[in-house]
């Protein structure tokens, strides 16, 4: 069995941003698009059968609806295990349409979540890695079989076609007040004053990355 990831851009996926009412007065935000796309060869030269597809997402919907929180993270993490300190949301529904499986990914108030919502609320295009396990054929073709979604995750774009992307979390990090931005948005849950300060820093700081 390999760990398997394939990355969609916010295009490729036909990703949607939205925002709902929620009973507490407040707003969610929403990711809606393309995770994974089936019977076509990928970037990475694998292709996944629309009924292996189909039973992995299905799987996975089943997990979600029978009460089991599905995580995900911020860019592209090693390994299959879920890092809660880098959780930026959670899966709340997946589904088939046509060859592909559609997920709706709901951000949630972490550092990293808000981080992600900062983001997508200045503009910034995020795109989605599905992260599996799965056997790849031996024969050239890529095909893959047995396979398992763990999770989706919330990537950066790639620059250029076919470049790997580099994560905005680093920029962010190593840009000026950066850092300390990351680190004041683990202080500052449940505290609304500080996070509204927290997401005009960093609205501040993408801003000096354009």
């Amino acid at each position: 069995m390999f760990n398997l990831t394939e990355t969609l851009t916010f295009d490729q996926a036909n990703m949607v941003v939205e925002t709902t009412e929620n009973q507490k007065g407040g707003k969610d935000l929403y990711l809606k698009g393309i995770c994974i796309q089936g019977g076509v060869k990928n970037a990475n030269q694998r292709v996944y059968p629309v009924t292996e597809i189909g039973r992995a997402v299905k799987t996975l919907n089943d997990q979600i609806t029978g009460g089991y929180s599905v995580l995900g993270e911020v860019d592209h993490p090693e390994g299959l295990n879920i890092n809660l300190d880098r959780v930026s949301h959670m899966i709340t529904e997946m589904w088939m349409d046509g060859p592909n499986g559609y997920g709706k990914l709901k951000v949630l108030p972490t550092p990293m979540g808000q981080l992600v919502q900062t983001m997508l609320e200045s503009g910034v295009k995020l795109g989605v890695s599905s992260r599996g396990s799965g056997n790849v054929s031996e024969d050239g073709a890529g095909e893959v079989s047995d396979y398992e979604i763990i999770t989706v995750d919330v990537v950066a774009q790639p620059s250029a076609p076919g470049a790997y992307p580099t994560p905005i979390y680093e920029h962010l990090i190593n840009a000026r007040g950066g850092y300390k931005a990351l680190e004041l948005a683990r202080e500052v849950q449940g505290d609304a004053k500080a996070q509204k300060y927290l997401k005009e820093s960093l609205v501040n700081i993408i801003k000096g990355l354009r």
